[in-house]
Order: C-alpha cells, then sequence, then structure tokens
C-alpha cells in the first residue's frame, strides 16, 4: 500500500520531533525509531481497513463464495481494461528474452585469440576475397566515370555523386553493421550484404538514366559494401593479437586485387561484348566470391566453376573435329556423340557404388577430375578415326563419373538439412554460369585460330585441371592430409 499524504506528513512530525530532542537537522537525518515506524505501520493498516470497508459497504464486487476464496489467500484474477496491452506482453517477453541471450553471448569470455593456425589464416585470406569485390570494386568506380561520361554524356560532377554514394555506404554503414557483428549476427549482415551487391550491380546492367545509375550503382551497390565490410574488419580482428596487423594488412589487400581483376575485366570485355553484359560477368564474379565464408564449400564451388569451363567442350566439338579435321561422315560423328553419352551410363554407375561401399564422394570424386582432364588433354593428340572412338569412351566414361558424384559431394558438404536446397542451388547456379560462358570462349578460340583446336583443348583441359586442384584443396580443408578418412 502507498503512503498516503496523512502518513507523509506524520513521519516529517515525528522526524522534526527527534531532530529538536537530538539537535539535529532534520534535512541531514530523517530517520526514526522503531518504536515510531510500527506505530506508522500501524495507522497505515488502520487506515487500510477503513478504507476497504468503505468500498464494501459502498459496492459490493463479490458473493459469499468468491469472498471465502479470496479470505483464504487464492490470487485475484485482474481484469485486463486494454486489451492490446495484455497480447503485447508475451511477445515483448520473447523479445526480451532474446536480447538477452545474444547480449550475454556477446560478452561471454572467449579466451585468447588463436592467433594463427590453419582456421585464423584462412579467414584472413577469405576476408580477402570479401574486400576484393567491396573496397575493390569501389576502387573501380574510374572505370564507370569514364564511361558514363563519354559514353553517355552525363555531367563528371553528377556521376562522382554516385561513387560518392557508392563510398559512403561501404563506410558509413559499419557504425550498424559493427554493432550487428557484436550482437553475433555476422551472417545475417553477410550474406544479405552480398546480395544486395550482385543485385547492385546486375540491375546496373539494365539502366539507361542518371537517376537509375545512381539507386542501383551507388546506393544499392554502396548498402551491400556496407554490410560486408565493417563486420569482416572486425571479426578478423578477433583472430589475431601480436600478427593483428598482419592479417589485416593481408585482407585490406583485397581492394588492390579488385582494383586490378575488375578494371581488366571491363578493358577486355567491354568492346567485345558491350556494357550491360561486361556489369554482369563483374555480378556472376561477386556471386562466386560469396560462397567463400566457408573454405571447404568455398573451395568446391570455385572447383566446380572452373572444372565445369572445360568438360563441356568436347561434348558440344567432337562432332565437329570429327567432320572438320579427320574428315568422317556426319553419321559417324553422331555415332561418336552417342557413344561418349552411352559409356556415361557406366560411367556414373560404378564411381558411385565405389563412393558408397569404399571411399566416399569427395575421395572418389578427385582422381576423375585429375583423369577427365589428363584425357582432355591427350585430345590434342587424336589424329584418326579409332583414337577418336578410344577418346570418346575414355572421355565419356571419366566425366560422366564427375557429373554423377558432384551433386552428392555438394550435398555431403551440408550439415544443416535446412539449408541443403539452397547450397545446391547456389553450387547448380554456378555450375550453370560455367557451362554458360565456358563452350563459347572455347568456339571463340578455335574461330581466332582459323579452324585449328589446340588452343581451346589446351584451355579446357588447363581449365579442368586447375578446377581439379581446387577441389583437393576443399578436400585437404575438411581433415587435412589425413587421406584415410572416408568423405
Amino acid at each position: 500500500m502507498p503512503f498516503s499524504i496523512k502518513d507523509v506528513e506524520r513521519g516529517l512530525k515525528v522526524t522534526d520531533r527527534r531532530a529538536d530532542q537530538h539537535g539535529v537537522d532534520n534535512t541531514t537525518s530523517p530517520a526514526i525509531t522503531h518504536k515510531e515506524e510500527e506505530e506508522l505501520s500501524g495507522d497505515r493498516t488502520n487506515d487500510f481497513r477503513e478504507k476497504e470497508k468503505h468500498l464494501d459497504d459502498e459496492e459490493p464486487r463479490c458473493n459469499a463464495n468468491e469472498h471465502d476464496r479470496i479470505s483464504n489467500g487464492a490470487e485475484i484474477q485482474r481484469t485486463p481494461t486494454h486489451k492490446s496491452h495484455t497480447s503485447l506482453k508475451p511477445k515483448l517477453a520473447k523479445l526480451t528474452n532474446l536480447a538477452l541471450t545474444r547480449s550475454n553471448a556477446s560478452i561471454r569470455d572467449p579466451g585468447p585469440p588463436p592467433d594463427g593456425g590453419v582456421k585464423a589464416w584462412t579467414q584472413a585470406c577469405m576476408g580477402h576475397l570479401v574486400i576484393l569485390n567491396t573496397w575493390g570494386m569501389v576502387a573501380t568506380f574510374g572505370v564507370f566515370q569514364t564511361y558514363y561520361t563519354t559514353e553517355l554524356g552525363f555531367e563528371p560532377s553528377a556521376v562522382s555523386w554516385i561513387g560518392s554514394m557508392q563510398m559512403l555506404g561501404h563506410f558509413g554503414l559499419g557504425m550498424f553493421t559493427g554493432r550487428a557483428l557484436d550482437a553475433g549476427f555476422y551472417y545475417y549482415s553477410l550474406v544479405p550484404g552480398m546480395l544486395l551487391t550482385a543485385l547492385g550491380m546486375f540491375m546496373t546492367s539494365l539502366c539507361t538514366h542518371y537517376y537509375q545509375f545512381f539507386l542501383a550503382q551507388g546506393l544499392l551497390t554502396g548498402l551491400g559494401c556496407g554490410c560486408q565490410f565493417t563486420p569482416s574488419m572486425s571479426l578478423i580482428s578477433t583472430y589475431f593479437a601480436r600478427n593483428r596487423s598482419t592479417a589485416l594488412a593481408i585482407m585490406a589487400s583485397g581492394s588492390a586485387t579488385g582494383g586490378l581483376l575488375y578494371p581488366t575485366i571491363a578493358r577486355q570485355l567491354l568492346p567485345a561484348i558491350g556494357f550491360a553484359w561486361t556489369v554482369r560477368v563483374m555480378g556472376f564474379i561477386m556471386l562466386a566470391w560469396s560462397a567463400f565464408h566457408e573454405p571447404a564449400y568455398g573451395l568446391y564451388l570455385l572447383g566446380l566453376f572452373l572444372f565445369c569451363f572445360g568438360i563441356f567442350f568436347a561434348f558440344y566439338y567432337i562432332t565437329s573435329f570429327a567432320v572438320n579435321v579427320l574428315g568422317v561422315p556426319y553419321s559417324t560423328s553422331i555415332n561418336l556423340l552417342m557413344i561418349m553419352n552411352g559409356v556415361g551410363l557406366l560411367g556414373r554407375l560404378i564411381p558411385g557404388y565405389i563412393a558408397d561401399a569404399y571411399l566416399g564422394p569427395y575421395n572418389t570424386l578427385i582422381p576423375l577430375c585429375f583423369l577427365t582432364s589428363i584425357i582432355l588433354y591427350c585430345w590434342a593428340a587424336v589424329y584418326s578415326v579409332p583414337s577418336l572412338y578410344a577418346f570418346a569412351i575414355l572421355y565419356g566414361f571419366f566425366s560422366a563419373g564427375f557429373q554423377g558424384l558432384f551433386p552428392a559431394v555438394l550435398a555431403s558438404l551440408t550439415k544443416d538439412m535446412s539449408k541443403v536446397g539452397t547450397r545446391n542451388g547456389m553450387g547448380f547456379g554456378v555450375v550453370g554460369l560455367a557451362s554458360l560462358t565456358g563452350p563459347p570462349i572455347a568456339g571463340a578460340l578455335v574461330q581466332s585460330h582459323g579452324g585449328g583446336y589446340l588452343a581451346a583443348q589446351m584451355w579446357g583441359a588447363s581449365m579442368m585441371f586447375a578446377g581439379s586442384v581446387v577441389v583437393l584443396l576443399g578436400r585437404l580443408s575438411i581433415t587435412g592430409w589425413t587421406l584415410k578418412i572416408k568423405v
């Protein structure tokens, strides 16, 4: 029961009386004796009983049974007078518990940083790729500045606002995304940032007016870069103490790598495929790097991308090679393609059985990748029809083994089955992108060399061999050099 005005006045009188007795200023010693406190408590109890009796006489609110239940100590239920407040209480309680849980997680002492080791330095290298796509892209804006002013006729000052907005989002958003990292929401900031950056580039490829470029490249891409930059820089700092400066330097050097990569792409592709597709290629590259926050999964996707650059070249061009180089009839060239596809039945079944029974899908896939790339190198030594048949059989068998096992490896790298669809979709998207660009590049090499296939054969086989090496590195990132583990 709260104090009434009468209680306060009585307390002040008692305090003044004690102060007069002991010669103490009542502003500094307002305490009362135990006896006087009991008197005040008794007076308050009497006041409460008088008020309660008065209310009962004035308006009785319960019958005899309810009065007995209340007098026996049962809890009185309060009738809600504002439904919205009552319905919000459980939701507010859940949000409070969630906030407290995240906050408690952030203040736990994780112990000293590892300051080295495979995981810490891998994080630094992966951070290098994040900066490549963010700071490196921002540092490349000079390419767009020149193109927008010379080709589109925009004012230089107006174009600079696009780059400045991109820079503002890149650095300025850190005041919010840095706090998200502290609260444990790193991936919730990183992944949307990657998607926003790539989406901004794809939308830039469709722009025709100044305001569209400002919103897509300046605002959207800037926000995406800001969601990635500060959390990633801060995260790497937690892995190092003595070597922190070196690790952050490795990470920050991604801006130099991106400053070399993207202008080179623009210089080579703008005259060949135009502005729209050049920007789309940059967006695809951003998506390809975005998977690297998990080393094993990211390395595997990069290996798939490189390997699939060259694997379908033989399927597309073996008939043309047979007709144009060896001079066989068209019907014979079709037979070669049918044989290459037909042996793929055994090529898929046998490696699949070996993977399940003995080695595991990842361990079985690696030798298939290396053998397929070596066989494609051997295509350059084919000068007769029988040797072309042998090439078709061997290449069809081992390449089919790869095509049958790479989805199984992709699924095995996902431990959380609630995300298997998303991660498999990312992997198939990478394969689709490589398959989209690989055969046309090989065809351009054939055409540029006057119908000769050697350059295209070496290019395709080299891409596949490089992809095999990266797939092997992804395997080593799981268990190290311990190879007798079924993966």
